[in-house]
């Protein structure tokens, strides 16, 4: 009997096709998420930066997320590509084809690659414009989930490799009006102002991870606590512990 041999894992790369982009970007702008949604509003466009490395860190409510963020903030807004860590089951088949074409590299939740990880950092070093879903996973219960260490230590590995590197983390918070988006949904999404990972790069990186994790879940608070005039949903709209991994970071 054979003994089968997977096939060598090739390095983690990201790339933006220039003409796939072109033709998407415009297509989610001005048809389909119009023509889903009733109502979409975007505020605090003004927070964020034109340039230089950025982590958007938003709320993870459906999967319609992974459309409005760059709707909400990518190159028809500032002109920059997003790079978007999602989980390596979502880069299979026909979507996954899309995203890596689209700025978007796979890492495995359960056990992310080292490999994977430093893309990240790269990409920072880089000045890229990089998407983490802190949460980790899709809650749809309108209140913000403990957050995953993951994106603190990207942010503070990134910084204390390139001193005076600049990144900032700017938090995002999306409401709908429904916990299942359906056609004529509602839809705000919130950017807060961007947090300085500077500020955190002295001492011990375990340290400074917690309590950079721990602002940005206080500022993703206090944008969610505005969102209370969205239509109210009705408790038995929602599962309790309604969690779905699917593009995001699980468990780093």
């Amino acid at each position: 009997m054979k003994t089968k041999v997977a096939p060598p894992t090739s390095p983690n790369t990201s790339r933006v096709s220039p003409w796939l982009a072109q033709l998407v970007y415009p297509l989610g702008t001005y048809i389909v998420l119009p023509f889903f949604f009733s109502k979409l509003e975007v505020i605090g466009q003004e927070n964020l930066p034109p340039t230089g490395p950025v982590i958007l860190a938003p709320t993870h409510r459906s999967r319609w997320d992974a459309l409005l963020v760059p709707y909400a903030t990518g190159r028809m807004v500032t002109g920059r590509d997003l790079r978007f860590m999602v989980s390596a089951d979502e880069v299979r088949g026909v979507q996954g084809w899309f995203i890596r074409r689209l700025g978007g590299f796979a890492i495995d939740t359960k056990h992310p690659a080292i490999s994977t990880l430093r893309h990240g950092v790269e990409l920072l070093q880089a000045g890229e414009m990089m998407v983490i879903f802190p949460e980790g996973n899709i809650f749809r219960d309108g209140t913000v989930h403990p957050l995953k260490p993951g994106l603190a230590r990207i942010a503070l590995s990134a910084e204390s490799s390139q001193p005076g590197l600049g990144i900032k983390i700017v938090p995002i918070n999306l409401s709908y009006s429904q916990p299942y988006p359906r056609w004529g949904c509602e839809v705000k999404i919130r950017i807060g102002s961007p947090i300085s990972v500077a500020d955190y790069n002295t001492g011990s990186i375990k340290q400074n991870a917690k309590a950079l994790t721990t602002d940005l879940e206080a500022a993703l608070n206090a944008l969610n606590a505005h969102e209370a005039e969205l239509p109210t949903v009705r408790a038995s709209e929602v599962k309790n512990n309604d969690s779905i991994s699917d593009d995001s970071i699980a468990s780093f």
